[in-house]
């Protein structure tokens, strides 16, 4: 592609030559990083599962190439495009969790997961990138015509949403999706009064959760009673921390992995510290940050107001989701669940970060003046 001319105005040429080709590289390194992780971190955890040693590895080798196939996918559609897509996807992930309540597989305590022609699908990661989208639609409309109830709009699908997730429950994906609406109000420019509001309801929803969610509550009173020693799984991070140092043990060397069940998922980060060192994760987290910041800095060459809300939805989702598994691994705050994007084990958070990240590209891809969000 690097050989097509400025001048080509083929379908591929004029993607080539409008898209940030510097954040879809910079996610393309993060998938590669990816899959040599879970080389590293999944046959010991397949061995003991009594599976093939390379079967979490295989796994998720596809599960990266169909999200980065998504990404691109997506990446060609213009505004009005991403716009049909996730009224289509939201519609289908809504109708999915639904269905997860009913006929969903239970495990620990929360239905999460429903199985479709034996592929297990958590749909509420779908919700997500979404969500961003059409929030950020509605706030946008209403701004150019006041007719349109486009902030009750986006409230009321906002606590749909957190609705069907808290009847799962799934009190970190709340979170994310809290962060995007939340972060969206603060953007879009309502009152003051409002967002005071809303910052209140999020403290006072806080409460409610450490009260009403035992889970919850047993992993906040653990992290915050100085008495009691931190979990097993966090503990061990921290120790493989430790081991690696700045340089590492070396590839295959790690013993995290042999005693981490989630060592592949939740907690890959404490492999890549012990077998490649402190260095190797201060890249991985400036990848992160490069991929956020390059992606403000191009919204903010863009006048369009659905634009601005729709991708700052989106990174916040990117960031707050690997923030809190980087801060779970080290202990700086209560474990959650919740995937390295791009890094960690799992399907379907792979392939809806690839949608996700495909809508970012499409957005902030450069546009002539003629190219209203709106035509």
């Amino acid at each position: 592609m690097a050989t097509l001319a400025r001048t080509d105005t083929s379908l591929v040429g004029y993607w080539w030559w409008t898209i940030d080709r510097w954040n879809m590289g910079a996610v393309a390194i993060l998938a590669m990083l990816g899959a040599l992780l879970t080389l590293a971190a999944s046959p010991a955890i397949a061995e003991r599962l009594s599976l093939d040693t390379f079967y979490f590895a295989r796994r998720q080798i596809v599960f990266l190439a169909l999200g980065l196939s998504a990404m691109i996918a997506i990446s060609f559609l213009s505004l009005r495009g991403v716009r049909r897509f996730s009224v289509v996807l939201m519609v289908v992930s809504v109708i999915l969790m639904i269905l997860t309540l009913f006929f969903g597989d239970e495990i620990k305590g929360a239905s999460r997961w429903l199985k479709i022609g034996g592929i297990s699908i958590q749909a509420s990661e779908f919700v997500k990138p979404a969500f961003a989208i059409l929030a950020a639609w509605m706030f946008s409309v209403s701004r150019l015509d006041d007719r349109i109830p486009g902030y009750s709009i986006a409230t009321g699908m906002y606590f749909f949403v957190i609705g069907l997730l808290l009847l799962q429950p799934d009190v970190g994906m709340s979170i994310v999706i809290s962060a995007i609406w939340g972060m969206q109000i603060f953007v879009a420019g309502l009152p003051l009064t409002f967002v005071i509001a809303v910052a209140a309801f999020f403290l006072a929803g806080s409460f409610c959760a450490y009260f009403v969610f035992d889970h919850v509550r047993g992993r906040v009173d653990r992290f915050l009673d100085p008495d009691v020693s931190v979990g097993f799984q966090v503990s061990r991070s921290i120790e493989a921390f430790r081991n690696g140092g700045w340089t590492g043990r070396g590839p295959g060397e790690g013993r995290v992995k042999e005693v981490l069940p989630d060592a592949h998922a939740d907690f890959i980060l404490a492999v890549a510290g012990e077998e490649f060192g402190l260095i190797v994760c201060m890249v991985i987290v400036a990848l992160f940050l490069f991929v956020v910041l390059r992606g403000f800095t191009r919204i903010f060459k863009d006048d369009d107001f659905f634009v601005l809300l729709a991708v700052t939805g989106l990174l916040v989702q990117f960031a707050i989701q690997a923030i809190i598994n980087m801060a779970s691994t080290l202990n700086l705050m209560p474990p959650k669940g919740m995937t390295l994007p791009f890094i960690s084990y799992g399907g379907s958070s792979t392939l809806a970060l690839g949608l996700g990240m495909g809508m970012v590209l499409a957005l902030t891809r450069i546009r002539s003046s003629q190219g209203s969000s709106h035509g």
